[in-house]
């Protein structure tokens, strides 16, 4: 029996997302570590701004119930400054690099500039998250040259600006499934291959908190369009109605919406509390499986 008025019931059933050498299953709810090496992110700016420090965090991440790690060198949290080239190479790749080398999971670089994507590919990033969907001149080739795995996000706007009055005339849910269904059907058209793209609606980029709270309420709307679907929903100010909480103040509410996502369907989490996360999620799973006594 499912939680009254809660969507759907499991995830919706797909196989795997490739990453260049792994093959993730989605057979069960997967676990993004938020791995940022960055001095002004909204959660954890400043906390892991040595290489040495943050690839340690990264391990850490793992051992606590991580399946891949995410990594970013630019913050990209309202009105953040967009990061000089050369700095996002100088915080990600020697990043990258030592978590490739000790750890036998996925690792993500976060960027929506082109440079870094092909960077941190030869580094041994096996999978892209592009808050701007690979519309940045030159990103779509690094997906066409190479065989990773991306995440395509929806944003309104720029990071700079998108909370700004941000304003969908035919509704979010509708604006936000055909802005990713173009995107999707632009890659295949391309010719890459499904199994290489995942989808993200963008919580809190350019959506007020009605806004993100419609598109959790209707997640299982995009989740029918058939993609993986990876949700970026903890720490988020969006899921606390009252100023004063800090994001370190939102792991009760970030535990909550993650049960709700997996509950509609999402296939991936991508969070900052891996070992809280992780027990959510399997005690979750466990309810799903267990018998009857």
């Amino acid at each position: 029996m499912r939680i009254p008025g809660a969507p759907g019931g499991s995830p919706k059933s797909l196989p795997a997302v490739h990453c260049g050498e792994f093959v993730l299953s989605l057979a069960q709810p997967r676990i993004m570590g938020i791995l940022n090496v960055t001095p002004d992110s909204f959660s954890d700016g400043g906390m892991h701004r040595d290489a040495l420090a943050a690839i340690t965090c990264g391990q850490a991440l793992v051992a606590q119930g991580a399946d891949l790690i995410d990594v970013g060198g630019e913050s990209t949290r309202p009105g953040a400054p967009e990061v000089e080239l050369a700095e996002e190479l100088r915080r990600v790749i020697p990043v990258i690099e030592g978590l490739v080398n000790t750890l036998k999971v996925p690792v993500s670089i976060d960027t929506r500039h082109p440079q870094v994507m092909q960077a941190a590919i030869r580094a041994g990033a096996t999978l892209i998250n592009d808050i701007e969907a690979l519309q940045a001149p030159g990103a779509l080739d690094c997906v066409l040259e190479h065989e990773v795995g991306i995440c395509l996000m929806h944003m309104q706007g720029h990071p700079l600006t998108m909370q700004q009055l941000p304003h969908y005339p035919l509704g979010v849910v509708t604006e936000v499934c055909h802005f990713l269904a173009e995107r999707v059907a632009l890659l295949e058209q391309y010719g890459v291959e499904r199994a290489r793209i995942l989808i993200d609606p963008g919580f809190g980029f350019g959506k007020t908190r009605a806004h993100n709270l419609t598109l959790l309420q209707q997640l299982p709307v995009l989740v029918d369009l058939g993609y993986p679907v990876l949700v970026g929903l903890s720490r988020k100010s969006m899921l606390v109605g009252q100023p004063g909480i800090s994001p370190r103040e939102r792991l009760g509410a970030s535990l909550a919406a993650a049960c709700w996502a997996i509950q509609a369907g999402a296939h991936i989490l991508r969070v900052h509390d891996v070992a809280a996360t992780r027990q959510a999620v399997d005690l979750w799973m466990n309810t799903l499986t267990v018998e009857e006594q």
